[in-house]
């Protein structure tokens, strides 16, 4: 089982670490849903935390439809991510029709192949999971992870539907789907049991009063910890 949590700083990013998360989210303007951070931060971050740190690459918040111009953004901000020791980002990228779109994964993958890739919450915005879930198996070496709700505003809400999704992956082996949005201390038991999901993905809820102007709540850290580790 592993913890994965948000942070947008230094400070936050050693602050979980100490507080046991296995991994963790480096974005900036949550307020927007995430955006790609800026260099001194990830800078900071890398050079500070030994636990491994997926950093978001998203131009925009506006929706997953990019255009050549975003692309070139992408690519100039994931050779900076290499550039400084990072070798893991959060990305995710749409057709119109509701696809992934391959042709832009594929162009940052062959740009950066050793890339380890959590492809984003987009997979909540996909025509068919399934079928996107299918698509993303195509890119083993890369596509690690996928965050989901399970096509839902929560995991709550979607917890049927991730629970289909882990036994897909489970049948055929593909990326780990991980449960984020909406989990909190109170619900994860649920969750867990219900998705049989290994990896999970926390906001703003084991945060002090759930807000992310706020740094951690180390007792709804620990409470959650306690749940994923069987303490």
């Amino acid at each position: 089982m592993k913890l994965e949590v948000i942070v947008q700083n230094r400070q936050e990013a050693i602050e979980a670490q100490k507080l046991g998360a296995d991994r963790l989210e480096l974005v900036s303007a949550m307020k927007e849903g995430g955006l790609t951070p800026s260099y001194g931060t990830i800078k900071q971050v890398l050079e500070n935390v030994e636990i491994p740190v997926q950093i978001m690459v998203r131009p925009h918040s506006y929706n997953f439809f990019y255009t050549e111009a975003d692309v070139e953004v992408i690519v100039e901000d994931v050779k900076a991510i290499r550039e400084l020791g990072g070798n893991r980002i959060v990305f995710g990228a749409l057709n119109q029709d509701g696809t992934v779109n391959e042709s832009m994964l594929k162009e940052v993958i062959n740009q950066f192949p050793e890339i380890d890739i959590t492809f984003h919450r987009a997979f909540d915005e996909v025509t068919s999971q399934e079928e996107a879930y299918r698509t993303l198996c195509n890119y083993p070496t890369n596509v690690k992870r996928i965050l989901t709700s399970g096509g839902k505003p929560n995991c709550m809400e979607g917890k049927e539907q991730l629970r289909n999704l882990v036994k897909l992956e489970q049948g055929i082996g593909g990326p780990v789907i991980m449960p984020g949005s909406g989990l909190t201390p109170e619900n994860i038991q649920e969750i867990k049991q219900t998705t049989e999901a290994t990896e999970f993905h926390f906001g703003k809820s084991v945060r002090v009063e759930q807000s992310f102007a706020n740094g951690f709540d180390g007792g709804s850290v620990d409470g959650v910890l306690r749940v994923l580790k069987g303490i």
